[in-house]
């Protein structure tokens, strides 16, 4: 018989059973568990092999995007590549065509410039040529002034007849001064004439608005400047244009003389007085002044002896032949007295006609202005040779001019005075001159007069040998000698020793 279990067996098996079967609970829970950390795992493993394939295979999309969107770009890039070839090709093409437009602008613009600057420069000489032309053909003008003067005047001779008969004196002057106004003297060369008549005499006044130094044209000649492109004048030198102006002035006085001659008869007219002013500004003051430049009394026998066509005829020589007062400066506007003053606006002179007729158509030295008197007897030295120039007035200390005399052997100086008297020079007059000389380191001095010295004055100028003394009779003389010059010296009476024709 089995053996009876104890309650300590049956409870020790009892709990060995509830062991082993927790055990194998735990077992299977664990196989359980094992499982499901298998079959997790599984699933984790799928689930990865399916993310690792699901990334591959995104990540094969995304390389293929990738390799699209490359190649896509690649060609979006080639074709913007082209495209901008293309652009720039066309750029090129339109840069040259403009460059080449441009260049071609240019060369027509410069052949134009070179056409412009030729048809420039062809005005430019053309026109220097024109004013070339005129300034020599207005030289000529001027310096045909006297060949080309009126030669049918006489034609006036009824006509001056005429008037004379049925207007007297005053239808010649008017004749006169219609023919000299309207003569075809150059364009400026004669501003205005006027005209008197002195039956009782026959003796015609004439007086002749001379031209300005601006008469004679300032320029020689005209040449173009190539490379500035313009004209460039060669202005005459002072010299020359003071020669043509001197010239002119004695042309325009002959030819004045020969037309007032040749308007009317012999029997009417035997003598013709002119006088040739210039209407001007003084330089050093301004106002208007009107200086005689020539003056004249011209004898019709005389002046027939004159051959006006002669082209070697010197017409300042030919004033002089005539006795003219002429200024030797007129383009500096240097005034001489006239022979006689006229004043045209009544149509008379200032000296009545028995004056005119005693003055024998000669000047004065003792009527004449003291300045003008210096000036004639600074010409008279001039004639002679000397240089000379005028003292400044009131400092010349008794001194009116000076003149230089030069020869090989060195150059001599004279201090020069001019006294206009009609008594004679007192001794202290000719002691005063010595001083001077002394004062001033004159070589030599010159007392003239239009007077005489005493016995007193002339022991003193021998004594001291250095000075010259010249009287009226001799001042005369040399007048006549070197400036071909006439004059009176109407002393009130001749002095001790002289004739009366010393002076008269």
């Amino acid at each position: 018989m089995a053996r009876r279990k104890s309650v300590m067996q049956v409870l020790a098996e009892a709990y060995k059973a509830k062991q082993q079967a927790k055990a194998a609970e735990l077992k299977r829970a664990q196989q359980k568990e094992q499982a499901a950390a298998k079959a997790a795992e599984e699933r984790r493993r799928r689930q990865k092999r399916e993310a690792a394939k699901a990334d591959a295979e995104r990540a094969r999309l995304v390389a293929a995007g990738q390799k699209h969107l490359e190649r896509e770009q690649a060609a979006q890039e080639r074709e913007v590549a082209r495209v901008e070839r293309e652009l720039a090709k066309r750029q090129a093409e339109r840069q040259r065509a403009a460059e080449q437009r441009e260049r071609e602008q240019a060369r027509v613009e410069k052949e134009r410039q070179k056409q412009a600057r030729e048809t420039r420069l062809l005005e430019l000489k053309a026109d220097a040529e024109k004013r070339t032309r005129q300034a020599q053909e207005r030289l000529a003008e001027l310096q045909a002034v006297l060949t080309d003067r009126p030669r049918n005047l006489k034609s006036w001779h009824p006509y001056v007849e005429q008037a004379l008969a049925k207007q007297g004196p005053q239808g010649v002057a008017d004749a006169v001064e219609e023919v000299l106004r309207g003569s075809s003297v150059p364009k400026g060369c004669r501003v205005d004439a006027g005209a008197a008549y002195i039956p009782e005499a026959q003796q015609l006044l004439i007086e002749v608005e001379l031209p300005q130094l601006d008469v004679v044209p300032a320029m020689v000649t005209y040449r173009v400047m190539a490379q500035r492109t313009e004209i460039v004048a060669q202005p005459r030198k002072e010299a020359e244009t003071k020669k043509v102006y001197r010239t002119l002035v004695a042309r325009l006085a002959l030819r004045a003389l020969d037309e007032a001659f040749s308007t009317t008869p012999p029997d009417l007219v035997t003598t013709v007085v002119f006088n040739g002013h210039v209407s001007a500004k003084d330089r050093a003051t301004g106002r208007p002044v009107r200086p005689c430049l020539v003056s004249v009394v011209a004898q019709r026998e005389q002046f027939d002896e004159l051959v006006l066509d002669e082209p070697e005829l010197d017409a300042q020589e030919s004033l002089k032949y005539l006795g003219a007062v002429v200024s030797r400066h007129p383009h500096d506007l240097e005034a001489v007295p006239p022979v006689v003053e006229i004043d045209l606006s009544r149509y008379r002179i200032t000296a009545d006609v028995g004056a005119v007729a005693g003055l024998d158509s000669r000047p004065d030295l003792l009527q004449m202005d003291p300045f003008a008197f210096e000036r004639l007897v600074r010409e008279l030295f001039e004639a002679m040779g000397f240089e000379t120039w005028r003292t400044q007035g009131s400092r010349d200390d008794g001194v009116d001019a000076v003149a230089v005399q030069r020869d090989p052997v060195g150059t001599t100086v004279f201090a020069i005075q001019a006294k206009r008297s009609k008594n004679a020079v007192p001794v202290e007059t000719v002691r005063a001159l010595a001083g001077v000389m002394h004062d001033k380191a004159a070589s030599r001095g010159v007392l003239v007069t239009t007077s005489w010295f005493g016995k007193a004055s002339a022991d003193f100028a021998h004594r001291n040998g250095r000075m010259q003394l010249i009287n009226g009779r001799n001042l005369k003389a040399l007048l006549k000698e070197h400036l071909n010059m006439d004059v009176l010296i109407d002393l009130p009476k001749t002095p001790p020793g002289w004739q009366p024709s010393d002076i008269q």
